[in-house]
């Protein structure tokens, strides 16, 4: 038996006697929990980290409640959807390099599948009225949950001045002066670092796992497995292999198309996204609105909120919604392709950018995790950076109910190079407007669900344009 199959086993404590016996965790059995995981994955980040939690920890106790959180603490390290990386740490963990793959790609697969189909739809029938109606009510929730992830997100570290203080020069520095997002996430992490030397009780915020547990690959895991060693070797031959992975495509597309091809933008831009996005989904989505409506113009700012309703009510990552930009941005620039085959190369080219560097993170990285642990600068760093993303976030809530709310926003320049976005008061949508109040006080005061709200939102939207026309 190699090593990696010794840890695949899972230590089971009975309730009569207490006797601890040992059985084995098979591939296959892994890879139904994954399918299992993948196909429950609603909910955004908590949500889906919630479902590994109950399956993995509760359920099957694969995992000790102290090595899931210090797999957590080390994702959320990490740029990109941080229940996606756990998600193929812990396979890594249990069935090593093929474990990981198998776990990272089922968290993603439904999802992608799913937004790809309503991609198509919403390429074909997105202005008939029964569809158009449907969106209407959904962008409108989306609003209010998106305004729901600044406050959940807000309580976990906006715990005194200095993390407030962070968070509000986030926004003004987005907001009014176009800040670009990777510069922001370098300065708060600076920030972070050096009040984690001068006052580490005040920008620790985001503590270190502490010690759970113990339990069934835990004491596997004091054998140090083969692929659980760190090894530079190793370590170079997985950045190798993962970096031909990802530039690949982008290098055939352009030598296929030319550089000057939506293929090669869309594969550049979010292989950048998928470096620089620290904090969660919520902040990848600001800094892909900004670029992708404003700078690019491959979509409107509403169908930016169309595809992140798609996310919302898909399984899967929220993170996702890229799919849905780089089908659109490619549908709408085909050029000597057909729009649906270009969508579709679009689609696949946007998800493998986005996730192939998820899953260079944990390979690279998941060896070294020990020495992370109890390390306070870097909890430090990190907290900064969280409070940086509820202004980043909070931006995108704004942004996002301007272009809701109103039917037309003007960008105006004022002094010291601010950007004032003014929206014309005349064109106020308060059916829009009525919706996303009656989601947001159904999330934040009666604790409704997520989908159930999306669900009744769309439902609302369609009688709203029945009655109104």
């Amino acid at each position: 038996m190699d090593a990696s199959e010794k840890l695949a086993r899972v230590e089971v404590t009975t309730i009569l006697g207490g006797e601890r016996t040992f059985g084995p965790i098979s591939f296959r059995d892994a890879v139904k929990v994954w399918i299992r995981v993948g196909l429950q994955s609603f909910g955004g980040p908590a949500g889906q980290i919630a479902v590994m939690h109950r399956i993995l920890v509760e359920e099957k106790r694969w995992v000790s409640e102290h090595r899931f959180l210090h797999a957590l603490n080390y994702c959320m390290l990490l740029p990109g959807p941080e229940a996606q990386q756990l998600a193929t740490y812990i396979g890594w963990l249990l069935h090593g390099y093929r474990g990981g793959l198998v776990a990272g790609t089922f968290f993603v697969l439904p999802g992608f599948l799913s937004i790809l189909a309503l991609s198509y739809l919403y390429a074909a029938f997105r202005d008939v009225g029964f569809v158009a109606a449907l969106f209407f009510g959904l962008k409108a929730a989306v609003l209010a949950v998106v305004v729901e992830a600044v406050i959940r997100i807000g309580r976990r570290v906006l715990e005194n001045g200095a993390m407030v203080a962070i968070a509000a020069s986030a926004f003004v520095g987005i907001f009014f002066f176009k800040v670009p997002f990777p510069l922001i996430v370098l300065a708060a992490g600076l920030v972070g670092l050096g009040g984690g030397f001068v006052r580490p009780d005040t920008f620790v915020v985001i503590k270190p796992a502490a010690a759970g547990d113990g339990g069934a690959v835990d004491a596997l895991l004091e054998q140090q497995p083969e692929h659980t060693r760190p090894s530079i070797a190793r370590a170079v031959r997985v950045l190798a292999i993962c970096l031909v992975l990802w530039f690949s495509p982008i290098a055939l597309l352009a030598a296929a198309f030319g550089t000057g091809h939506v293929f090669v933008h869309e594969g550049l831009f979010f292989s950048k996204t998928a470096v620089v996005t620290f904090g969660g989904a919520y902040a990848a989505l600001a800094y892909v609105a900004q670029q992708a409506v404003d700078r690019y113009g491959w979509l409107e700012a509403g169908e930016m909120l169309d595809g992140l309703g798609m996310a919302e009510t898909t399984p899967g990552p929220l993170i996702m919604v890229v799919q849905f930009v780089g089908f659109i941005a490619a549908y709408r620039n085909a050029g000597a392709l057909e729009p649906w085959v270009a969508g579709t190369i679009g689609a696949v080219l946007t998800t493998w950018v986005t996730f192939v560097p998820c899953f260079l993170w944990i390979f690279l990285g998941a060896p070294y995790i020990e020495s992370l642990r109890g390390n306070r600068q870097l909890s430090a760093a990190l907290s900064a950076i969280t409070a940086a993303v509820v202004g980043v976030v909070l931006n995108l809530a704004v942004w996002f109910a301007l272009h809701v709310v109103f039917a037309r926003v003007s960008e105006l320049d004022g002094p010291l190079a601010v950007r004032l976005l003014v929206p014309d008061v005349a064109t106020v949508n308060l059916p829009a407007l009525a919706i996303s109040a009656a989601a947001f006080v159904a999330m934040l005061r009666f604790k409704v669900g997520m989908l159930p709200v999306l669900g009744a939102s769309a439902a609302l939207g369609v009688v709203v344009r029945l009655l109104l026309g």
